[in-house]
């Protein structure tokens, strides 16, 4: 536990305002809430007494003293592991999580994740709670991450990711043929029976918005990209399951795995071997925490979903060409600018398209 003294004088345009406030705007590199557990705590004093109560209103020219305490991960030791590092200063780290990496450790993962990681990386980060995660990819979904370096970073990190200002877009594999977009606003909470779950409740749970629209259609899957408009636990998988359109390799919301009919067995074999969740944070976006400066990154799919991609693809081509096959038109050239929607004919033949 680390521990700083911040000190201030409460202005007497303050006068009849609550204590957390007065002091979160004072404090501001700190959010509210942490301020409101010093105060609790016992951690503040004006003019030399002590004050436990957030709501005190204050009368205006009192000394503020806050022993402020910040948790670190002393707890967790530093480990070697390999970070595809996108962007860093001295504020933050934005990095490229690869599939089977947890991001803290936990049950069944005392070690090997990403925070382990970030401890050996920067060792400056064990002073910032949490080693500076504000946000979480599960285990098995990759893409992109910021993390803060600071207690200031971080703080302005997570007031952007509560008012919704911290952009993730990502790309994922849904089992089923999705016709159109649009936006699915459905709580989520834990699943009643089932507490290793996530599930859509129609009571209680906390709001989820997820903003999906569709890239590609293949025979029997599509690739959709999902815009979070909140950060709930599992959210896109919830949803997409809840809609209809599980993720494909999806263990936990997936289903039955559905295989087109007539699909080339060396294809098969790979979707049956997809074994994660085919979901990838490929694009971040926010405001930096002290330049003010609007940043934007964006990573490519990683190569188990390009291929996944170009199987789909690649199936729905040579279904066509079959089809055209048994209908005895062996001339044609297939658009793949279109990604299979579309054939264009080059025979003579007056031959109208699906």
């Amino acid at each position: 536990m680390s521990r700083q003294q911040l000190e201030t004088r409460i202005t007497h345009d303050k006068a009849g305002k609550r204590l957390d406030a007065v002091l979160a705007d004072a404090f501001s590199d700190y959010s509210r809430t942490r301020i409101q557990d010093w105060i609790k705590a016992g951690n503040v004093t004006l003019d030399g007494q002590i004050q436990t109560k957030p709501n005190f209103k204050v009368f205006g020219d009192e000394k503020v003293q806050c022993h402020a305490e910040l948790e670190d991960e002393v707890d967790f030791i530093a480990q070697d592991i390999e970070l595809d590092i996108v962007y860093e200063d001295d504020d933050i780290l934005v990095i490229n999580k690869p599939a089977g990496l947890v991001v803290h450790p936990g049950a069944g993962n005392p070690d090997g994740t990403l925070l382990n990681a970030l401890l050996y990386h920067y060792e400056a980060i064990r002073e910032v709670p949490r080693a500076g995660i504000v946000h979480r990819l599960d285990k098995e979904t990759t893409g992109l991450m910021v993390v803060a370096k600071t207690v200031p970073a971080q703080t302005h990190l997570v007031e952007q990711l509560q008012r919704h200002a911290v952009e993730r877009v990502y790309d994922a594999i849904v089992v089923g043929k999705m016709i159109s977009g649009g936006t699915i606003s459905n709580a989520i909470g834990r699943h009643p029976t089932d507490r290793k779950r996530m599930a859509v409740l129609k009571i209680g749970g906390k709001p989820a918005t997820s903003h999906y629209r569709v890239l590609e259609r293949f025979r029997e899957h599509t690739h959709v990209r999902v815009q979070l408009e909140t950060g709930r636990t599992h959210q896109i998988r919830v949803h997409m399951a809840y809609l209809g359109f599980p993720l494909l390799g999806d263990p936990v919301y997936g289903g039955r795995l559905r295989i087109p009919q007539q699909m080339m067995p060396e294809f098969v074999d790979y979707l049956r071997g997809f074994k994660r969740q085919a979901l990838h944070a490929g694009q971040l976006s926010l405001t930096h925490p002290k330049t003010a400066k609007k940043m934007k990154w964006k990573t490519p799919m990683p190569d188990d979903m390009l291929a996944l991609v170009d199987i789909l693809r690649d199936d729905m081509e040579d279904f066509k060409a079959t089809r055209l096959s048994d209908m005895g038109y062996d001339d044609y050239d297939y658009d793949k600018e279109d990604h299979g929607v579309e054939v264009e004919w080059v025979t003579d033949a007056d031959i109208p398209s699906e």
